[in-house]
This record gives structure tokens, sequence and C-alpha cells, in this order.
């Protein structure tokens, strides 16, 4: 039984890293290293690096720089951008350090099913920012970014505390996520093709300007 819950905890720790880490990786850093760091978990071996100081201090100062990118509209969005590029990778590696001492075969699995994780929680959190992204009002970003900021302590903190109770609530996840994605892939090709017809209805109108001047006539304001 001793055995099972600690499989169990291993599992959740693993999954809620990759987690949390693909919706914001430097929150996700800067808590299980400083409840490593602390004492109020005992960290595996593969992520007890994470205690380091210049670790946690790097951890902060990225966090405290995506507090504050995170709440502007369009910055939000080329944040996550180019943390494609970081953010599953990285999952994908909290989970591998995260599973504990295992087989080579176990630890590999544990990536490529954290960097999954990673990737849909990334996707989720980028395609609703773009969606959100079309209101002009700051306000739905600055809530957007808080309520991430939130469930990501508030999951960790379920996945430490509470493994198999987390566990269930990650199965929820990905069923919602199945549902969503899908709908968030729809609306986010809306918005694109809007944004073509506004910007191809202008190449339009300063074609017909152009014209217009080449055969002497009145140049259309734009």
């Amino acid at each position: 039984m001793e055995q099972l819950d600690q499989i169990t905890q291993n599992i959740a720790l693993s999954m809620g890293a990759a987690w949390a880490g693909g919706i914001n990786l430097y929150a996700t850093i800067l808590m299980i290293g400083l409840m490593g760091a602390t004492g109020n978990i005992q960290l595996p071996p593969g992520l007890s690096i994470l205690t380091d100081p210049m670790v946690l201090m790097a951890a902060g100062m990225m966090y405290v720089t995506e507090f504050i990118a995170d709440k502007v509209p369009g910055v939000d969005s080329g944040w996550d951008a180019l943390h494609t590029f970081i953010r599953i990778p990285a999952g994908a590696m909290l989970a591998a350090g995260a599973i504990g001492d295992v087989t080579p075969a176990l630890e590999l699995a544990a990536a490529i099913m954290g960097g999954g994780l990673a990737a849909t929680t990334h996707a989720t959190k980028s395609g609703s920012r773009v969606l959100i992204n079309t209101s002009p009002e700051p306000f739905s970003n600055w809530a957007a970014s808080i309520a991430e900021d939130v469930i990501v302590v508030a999951g960790l903190w379920t996945a430490l505390n509470h493994p198999t109770l987390y566990l269930g609530f990650l199965v929820l996840f990905m069923l919602l996520m199945i549902w969503l994605l899908p709908r968030l892939w729809r609306g986010i090709k809306t918005v694109c093709a809007k944004v073509r017809g506004i910007f191809g209805g202008k190449k339009k109108v300063l074609e017909v300007g152009v014209l217009n001047s080449d055969q002497g006539g009145d140049v259309p304001h734009l």
C-alpha cells in the first residue's frame, strides 16, 4: 500500500509539473523549487536542482517578466508564441525528472506524456488569449492572467498534497480539452480570417488609389 501511494505521488508530481509548466513555466519552477528548498516536500533527485538559489533567482526574475508581459494585450500572445519552444520541452523535462528513480524506458514514457500534456495546456492558454485579445479593453487579459496563476498554484498544491484527487481532476481536464480545443481552433481561424480581410481590404484600396493616380484621377482618402 505504501509503495502504491509513492507511485501515485510520483505520477501526480510528474504530470502536475508538466500540466502547470504548459500554463506558466516559471511559476511552476519557482513553486516546486521553493517547496523543496524549505523542506515542505521531498523532491526526487531529478528535480533537486530546482532548489538551487541560482535557479530560483532566474525563475523569479522570469516570472516577474511574464507577470507583466501577460497583462498586455497582444504582447501576451507574442510571449506565448515564443514560449511554444520553451514550455513544451521544459514540461517534458520536468515530468521525466519528477517520475523518480525508474528505468530509462519509464523515464522516456514520462517525458513523452509530460510533453504532450504541456503542449495541451499551452495550446489552451495561448488559444484562449488570441480570442480574448479581440476585446479592446485590457481587463479581460488581467483577469485571465491572474486566474491562470491561481490555477497553477492550486493545481500544484493539490498534486503535491492530494495526488489521487489531482489525478482525478486531470482526467476531467483532459476530457474538457478534447471538447474545447477544436472550438478554440475554429475561433482562432475566424479571427485570422477577419484580420486577413481587414488588411486585404486596405491593400485593395491602396491599389485603386495608385491606379487612379496613374490615370490622373483623384486618389481616394484612406
